[in-house]
């Protein structure tokens, strides 16, 4: 456990508690048939970043602590965490372990493989320890509730090993639209979810209806886990759940900044700050600073600067744009930050700006679960005005995620 000091919250995750359990050091609130089930025969849905404080892999410590792991589950990125966002991944043996690993990530148009019947035979129970960044268009939330339909099918129980979000409890942006369900939105969740991964899949079942509901192994925190990102602890003991989100707080801009991969804007990706550095090669990045500055954006501040990308859109060519520093992450607003930097380039650059996509489908409509922000963002609609609109649609989910709330 990392050590701790007055300026540091306890805090224990899911995985931690049930190894304890496993050892007979502490009671959970699963029963002992299922706490049997996981010593016997259990799968694992676990990537890198599910580490103890110690940073001993899910994997490792959970067989140290007795559980009975015959196959891992991997999702975008694979369990080890060494393939590259949207990379088509393979199922195979774990080098280290032996244990069979089933990838649930197969990239491109099928990007989403829910566990085949014969993947989950023999399995008494599911585990699924997966560090989440709080933001609707992260795959992982998708991989587990296609891993809820597909183990309530073959009678396998889910156990979810919760763990802290790292952008904290708030709330921000429109509700996902039926007409734009795609394996980065699967259900009506807005783009900032504030929820823990647990509380997800609880959602999912309780409000959605998907699979048998989930067994939970909450996290535990002697403080109220609003402010997680800015934490020391956090600071020390981050561990990159996917190779983009190197920081929280990558986290925190991610709801925002990735609105940018919709577009021919640079979100940063090949670069030491992805979705903090963003441009294109022709923005005059003094004048895109001037425009946003005066926007008076909550909690965020920019810097003009130029970079060249050494991967994705741009590689190898110089972009010019700007570096999104937050100064407070608790009046910080991702989503209005992103769509703001969309619109003052779209204005500023008309006939540069271009909306990726085919056949009239755009990119940015499945990112933001809707085609609103784009419309409006096409009309000149001031950036607070589309962040109005979202108003009822925040209220309507902090409701409906009270059906699963765990924490404070």
């Amino acid at each position: 456990m990392i050590s701790q000091d007055r300026r540091t919250p306890a805090y224990r995750s899911g995985l931690e508690r049930l190894c304890q359990a496993l050892r007979g050091h502490q009671d959970l609130p699963l029963d002992a048939d299922l706490m049997r089930r996981i010593r016997t025969r259990a799968g694992l849905l676990t990537h890198p970043a599910a580490v103890t404080g110690g940073f001993v892999s899910a994997i490792d410590a959970l067989r140290q602590a007795g559980a009975g792991l015959t196959a891992l589950f991997g999702p975008e990125h694979g369990v080890r965490g060494d393939a590259p966002d949207g990379q088509a991944v393979g199922s195979t043996a774990d080098p280290r372990t032996g244990l069979p690993v089933y990838s649930l990530y197969r990239g491109g148009s099928a990007q989403s493989q829910a566990p085949a019947p014969e993947m989950l035979d023999g399995l008494e129970a599911l585990l699924v320890d997966l560090q989440d960044v709080g933001a609707r268009f992260y795959t992982f939330p998708s991989t587990v509730s296609h891993c809820m339909e597909a183990a309530a099918g073959a009678g396998v129980p889910v156990v979810v090993l919760d763990r802290l979000n790292p952008i904290g409890r708030a709330v921000e942006g429109p509700l996902l639209r039926p007409e734009f369900a795609s394996f980065i939105g699967l259900h009506p969740l807005p783009i900032r979810h504030g929820c823990s991964m647990a509380e997800l899949a609880l959602l999912f079942h309780r409000a959605f209806g998907v699979g048998q509901e989930p067994a939970v192994v909450p996290f535990h925190s002697e403080a109220e886990p609003l402010r997680p990102c800015a934490t020391e602890e956090w600071l020390r003991s981050w561990v990159p759940p996917s190779p983009n989100i190197p920081t929280p707080l990558t986290a925190l801009l991610y709801p925002g900044t990735c609105l940018l991969e919709g577009t021919n804007l640079s979100e940063g990706r090949g670069t030491t700050r992805p979705f903090e550095f963003l441009g294109a090669p022709w923005i005059d990045a003094e004048a895109l600073v001037d425009r946003l500055r005066g926007a008076d954006l909550p909690g965020a501040a920019f810097r003009p600067i130029s970079f060249v990308p050494a991967a994705s859109k741009w590689a190898g060519h110089l972009c010019r744009g700007l570096h999104v520093h937050v100064t407070d992450i608790e009046r910080f607003r991702p989503v209005l930050t992103g769509v703001a930097v969309l619109a003052t380039v779209r204005a500023l650059w008309p006939d540069e700006f271009q909306w990726l996509g085919a056949g009239g489908q755009f990119s940015v409509d499945r990112l933001a679960g809707t085609d609103a922000i784009r419309l409006s963002i096409d009309r000149g609609d001031r950036p607070e005005a589309i962040a109005a609109r979202w108003c009822e649609d925040e209220a309507a989910f902090r409701s409906t995620r009270e059906v699963a709330r765990l924490y404070p």
